[in-house]
């Protein structure tokens, strides 16, 4: 039983299907993203995104959709479905849907007549392809099957307009066709498990319609390049399995690598699957020895303060702790470049931010939990490594006031921290100074770094470490709490700023916080009092001045 279904009522309600997405990827950087009507709803969405290294260090929308048409007695049936003006959608596939289900790999279940179609799509674990398999799992009447496919080829950040410079040539392959509109992107290969026929008759889709994009007042209408169709006979309980990539396949194997791929997958039969498959979709693996974690999708690339903050959830807390040994020691020569102002390969990304090696040192710290004889094998002279380059204020924008033992950095113009929003190229929200998680973090930094020193019989090392702490706990109290019993969000010079936000509560959540339990308490009181909501915490209290409600977009 699917943990994730949506009903012919859900479904056919585009008021609530369109807003509901589907992100699959391939840990090779390429993603298929639409809504689960099939309707794509973004620029940024589409049946196969990838990387065009050749290009840009961008993804590109190379297959926006496939329409299928399924035919009984000459008449058609278009399961697809686009969005025009005037909120016109043509065709109205979405009718069709009698359920769509998340179980190991997303299904959709039609329903035309006497037919009934399933659809299932999944990604090529080692390759920037993408395959469906259709079922026609019941059909009274002769039927045949005919695939229309969208192309755009293009940068996820721009739309495309019909244009004369696309090149509309093909070459028959095994099965299908592989084409190319422009130069610079690979061939891209369209095929299938059985024969089928291409009919060559290019046109451009026009107008097609990107509702959110449209609602948040972004460019929203494009022009989809069509080169024809594929039609094929289909039996009952016969599968058709179509093969889109940028390498040409056999497709006589199609079929058992479908099987063998499904097999790989997590059941989505629980929450805990669901979180579990959730965190390996960010998995980013470019080498075979080379391991990262993206940021997000669908623009986001390898940062570093996301890829060590989520580096133990995606990986520890899902029972992969050797894939944390991979992504740590992938990344370890990036950061040793930085601790050593050697040049920088450019696959992390903002490394040189000023929390981030206090991140890699916590994570370091989930992993001292999980496995010490590894860690001690491993990692414990990169932590004093870490630990020694900030003491040392090598930091471009990490300093240790030798007075007080605590970290500042300089963020009135840059974006410093998590919150990170720009305009005209100012943070939105400037923090500067000392700042309360980075000192929370630095904190719990040193007193790792005096446990490992002392498990590890450096003994002058841990004496060392555990003055510097305690000078840094005795400060971050006189610093950052206040009269009202919470802390201050950052104080620069003898600017305290009083917004409640949620950046104390990093203090609270350390291993080795600051506060003891009281002052915890009191914290934790304020952020339930006045940033906890239903759906997670807020960034601001909303009795702060500059306390927004709603954000939209503007046209």
């Amino acid at each position: 039983m699917s943990y994730l279904k949506f009903d012919k009522d859900l479904m056919i309600n585009l008021e609530y299907s369109l807003y509901r997405n589907i992100l699959r990827t391939n840990r090779k950087g390429a993603y298929q993203n639409t809504s689960i009507s099939g309707c794509n709803t973004s620029k940024y969405q589409g049946l196969l995104v990838m990387p065009v290294p050749f290009l840009d260090d961008d993804n590109h929308l190379i297959l926006s959709s496939i329409d299928e048409t399924v035919i009984q007695h000459g008449a058609q049936f278009n399961l697809g479905i686009h969005k025009y003006n005037d909120d016109n959608y043509s065709p109205k596939g979405h009718k069709y849907i009698r359920e769509y289900n998340i179980d190991s790999v997303p299904k959709t279940i039609y329903r035309v007549g006497g037919v009934i179609l399933s659809k299932e799509i999944m990604f090529s674990s080692k390759e920037n392809r993408l395959m469906i398999r259709y079922k026609l799992m019941d059909a009274h009447s002769p039927t045949t099957m005919r695939f229309k496919p969208c192309m755009a080829f293009r940068n996820i950040s721009q739309l495309t307009r019909q244009n004369d410079q696309v090149d509309r040539s093909y070459r028959e392959v095994e099965n299908g066709i592989s084409t190319s509109m422009y130069y610079g992107y690979p061939e891209f290969f369209m095929q299938f498990n059985k024969r089928v026929d291409f009919m060559y008759q290019p046109y451009w889709n026009q107008g097609v319609e990107y509702i959110q994009d449209m609602q948040n007042g972004d460019t929203f209408k494009e022009d989809l390049y069509v080169p024809g169709y594929f039609e094929m006979p289909i039996a009952k309980g016969e599968e058709v399995i179509f093969s889109a990539g940028d390498i040409l396949v056999n497709t006589s194997a199609l079929t058992d690598e479908f099987n063998a791929e499904l097999k790989k997958r997590t059941p989505r039969s629980s929450f805990y699957n669901c979180l579990k498959n959730s965190a390996h979709q960010f998995y980013y693996i470019p080498k075979t020895d080379e391991m990262y974690l993206l940021a997000g999708y669908p623009w986001f690339k390898v940062r570093a303060r996301d890829q060590f903050v989520s580096l133990p959830g995606c990986t520890l807390s899902v029972g992969r702790p050797d894939d944390f040994t991979k992504i740590m020691d992938s990344a370890i020569p990036h950061i040793q470049d930085f601790l050593n102002d050697k040049p920088r390969k450019n696959i992390i990304k903002q490394i040189d931010d000023p929390d981030v090696l206090l991140w890699v040192t916590w994570a370091l710290q989930q992993y001292w939990k999980e496995n010490k004889p590894v860690f001690k094998e491993k990692y414990v002279d990169f932590l004093f490594s870490i630990i020694n380059f900030i003491l040392s204020n090598k930091h471009p924008n990490l300093t240790v006031d030798p007075e007080n033992g605590l970290v500042s950095t300089y963020g009135r113009d840059v974006a410093v921290s998590w919150m990170n929003a720009v305009q005209n190229g100012k943070p939105v929200t400037p923090r500067s100074g000392y700042l309360v998680e980075f000192n929370a973090l630095w904190h719990n930094a040193l007193k790792f770094a005096e446990e490992v020193a002392a498990a590890t019989n450096k003994e002058v090392l841990a004496t060392t470490y555990e003055e510097k702490a305690l000078k840094a706990q005795q400060s971050f109290i006189e610093t950052f709490l206040n009269d009202a019993g919470y802390l201050y969000d950052y104080v620069d010079g003898t600017y305290a700023d009083r917004n409640v936000r949620p950046n104390m509560i990093f203090a609270v959540s350390m291993d080795y916080s600051p506060l003891d339990r009281r002052q915890k308490k009191l914290v934790i009181d304020f952020v339930t009092k006045e940033l906890l909501t239903p759906v997670g915490i807020r960034s601001l209290s909303p009795k702060g001045y500059n306390y927004r409600p709603r954000y939209a977009g503007t046209s």
